[in-house]
């Protein structure tokens, strides 16, 4: 959330709720906590701040430590993301860390050594990078390591956008014209090698071959197409979800309004049967409630997670509907942006 990072585990006898750094590191507006596990380790997570660093567990969140990350002055956490490709002799995956001003670190070793990744800077495309609320600077909003190709790596630099490296990120590719500008959010999908969901601020797109060309798929959301997430089923690639609004002011400051949309067809390229359907059913009144986080249940087909400041949300039907976790949820969290959502099972 906005002001703290709550760990929540589901016990017999409901829910515990283990809140952690309130108040130590205010999350700035346009940033925000990201939270991440490690496939290869199932007790480590990452937690990065915007301004306080990045931090680890191995406990499953009960206790936090601060990593040897060294965040150069003036910089700033955006975004975590850990490889889904890993050696089984390994015992921690590849971990990537998004920064303010655009730069990426990465450690192979649990976050005991680090990498720097800024090639991808040197693009013809970085001068025209720019983040509205801080127009003099940019970020790495988004990493997508690819579920499927262990060297691809993709990467959303906001706003201004969406590159890719295919070795591992030592060389970068620039973006492709009519591909998103605005990622906020980017995923792969194991069962649909070569496609990229990417929920974007100029709307919602898709691409079939690795982000070497791109569609605008926005029928059904009307005025909505300001995208924040999206999630996809983990056992159907073309079941998705997405949180939407009608601009940034709507989505993230006072008086927010958002909606959630679902997209459940087998046609690709039939414009007419892939269209968004609104999919509010069991969520808050859209009016008063910012955008939401949605994410699908890796383990779990069917299974939708969806956060936002009034609760979390669950779905076991595909995003038809929806019943609110019985969570503590105090009333200094409806007023909170909520920055980041992470599943371990």
């Amino acid at each position: 959330m906005e002001n703290s990072f709550l760990v929540l585990d589901s016990t017999k006898d409901g829910w515990k709720v283990h809140e952690h750094f309130k108040n130590q590191n205010p999350c700035d507006i346009a940033g925000g906590m990201t939270v991440a596990f490690d496939p290869n380790n199932s007790d480590r997570a990452y937690c990065g701040t915007f301004d306080n660093g990045l931090w680890k567990s191995d406990d499953n969140g009960l206790t936090w430590e601060k990593t040897s990350l060294n965040v150069p002055g003036g910089f700033n956490i955006m975004s975590l993301a850990v490889s889904h490709q890993t050696e089984k002799e390994e015992r921690f995956s590849k971990l990537f860390v998004g920064m303010e001003p655009s730069l990426i670190f990465s450690s192979v070793d649990g976050g005991q050594n680090w990498e720097n990744i800024d090639q991808f800077n040197r693009l013809p495309s970085s001068s025209s990078w720019s983040f509205p609320p801080r127009p003099w600077t940019h970020h790495v909003r988004v990493i997508e390591p690819d579920i499927n190709k262990k060297e691809y790596l993709f990467a959303a630099i906001e706003a201004g956008a969406l590159i890719k490296s295919l070795d591992g990120g030592k060389t970068w590719i620039d973006r492709v014209e009519n591909g998103p500008y605005d990622t906020h959010t980017l995923i792969t999908h194991r069962k649909a090698p070569g496609r990229l969901y990417s929920a974007a601020g100029d709307g919602y797109f898709e691409s079939q071959d690795y982000g070497n060309s791109w569609k605008r798929l926005v029928e059904g959301l009307g005025q909505h197409t300001y995208m924040w997430s999206i999630a996809v089923d983990s056992d159907n690639p073309q079941n998705r979800i997405v949180s939407s609004s009608s601009n940034a002011f709507k989505a993230h400051y006072r008086d927010p309004e958002s909606f959630v949309y679902r997209c459940l067809s087998d046609s690709y390229d039939d414009r007419e049967r892939r269209r968004w359907a609104l999919a509010n059913n069991g969520l808050p009144e859209s009016k008063g409630t910012i955008i939401s986080i949605i994410k699908s249940n890796p383990k779990i087909k069917d299974e939708f997670y969806c956060l936002n400041n009034k609760g979390i949300y669950c779905s076991k039907d595909s995003g038809t509907s929806r019943n609110i976790l019985d969570i503590p949820w105090s009333k200094e969290y409806c007023l909170q942006h909520p920055w980041s959502l992470a599943i371990r099972e």
